[in-house]
């Protein structure tokens, strides 16, 4: 069956974006893996899917999957793109995404970018999730990293160089996170501006992870490392977050871009 796909990027973090809102598509983790692929494949570091919303207020329900054909509760360069899709589509310069992590709020800036409310982050070890009941300001992990949820597991290493991003998959593995965990490497340039690399849980090392900025900005601040508005350098480009003092809700910053679209035969791939 011929389905139509779109290809978007935030800062190089790309994603094969598909719309359910007609009728359900047959995916299974099998087939989202294999539409995933590099190389037999679309290729994406997120496979995105839109279907109606059900929840009051809500725009769109998206849902994200891993390379791996896992799910995840949030994707902020993920999210970026979508409401830059629906404004494309729509009109609708600030759409409400529903997602599994909770409603994203979103608006279209005047310069172009896009601004995605992320909503408050999660310091308490239950809602991480960790393993077992630790301070999640200073993990017992070498490397003494900080954790948050920002809709899925973050773990930030604050660092001086990144010798440890060799180190990203046998972390995301560790037993202290039961559902794996992103794992952010972070320099600290200025209390204004960080360097920031991730190794995304199910993905690897990518260009640019929206949430892992969120993240790494907001254990800054807890460590007292960073402002609360804070320019975050990745290797695809530049985001600006805020975490607001008045509402505790993390705001990101950013660019969207459409690669290409076109069509794929799901059926060609397998289920």
């Amino acid at each position: 069956m011929l389905t139509s796909f779109h290809k978007m990027h935030g800062l190089g973090n790309d994603f094969v974006i598909l719309d359910e809102r007609p009728a359900h598509l047959p995916l299974t983790p099998t087939r989202i893996a294999a539409l995933a692929h590099r190389r037999r494949g679309i290729g994406c570091d997120q496979l995105v899917t839109l279907r109606p919303a059900c929840a009051p207020g809500a725009d769109v329900f998206v849902r994200f999957f891993n390379p791996d054909g896992s799910e995840a509760g949030a994707c902020g360069n993920a999210s970026r793109c979508v409401a830059d899709l629906v404004w494309r589509q729509t009109g609708n310069a600030a759409p409400v995404l529903q997602t599994r992590a909770g409603l994203l709020p979103t608006r279209r800036e005047a310069d172009g970018l896009v601004t995605v409310d992320m909503g408050e982050p999660r310091t308490n070890w239950q809602d991480v999730p960790l393993a077992t009941a630790v301070d999640t300001l200073h993990l017992p992990l070498p490397g003494d990293p900080a954790a948050v949820s920002m809709g899925n597991p973050h773990a930030t290493f604050f660092v001086s160089d990144f010798a440890m991003l060799a180190q990203g998959n046998a972390l995301e593995h560790d037993p202290i996170f039961p559902d794996r965990a992103n794992i952010g490497f972070a320099r600290m340039d200025t209390p204004e501006h960080m360097r920031l690399k991730v190794h995304e849980r199910g993905a690897g090392v990518t260009e640019a992870c929206g949430s892992g900025a969120c993240a790494a900005v907001v254990n800054a601040v807890r460590r007292g490392l960073a402002a609360r508005n804070c320019v975050v350098e990745l290797d695809g480009g530049v985001l600006r977050i805020v975490w607001s003092a008045q509402t505790n809700h993390v705001l990101m910053t950013g660019s969207a871009t459409t690669a290409f679209e076109g069509t794929v035969d799901l059926a060609a791939y397998p289920s």
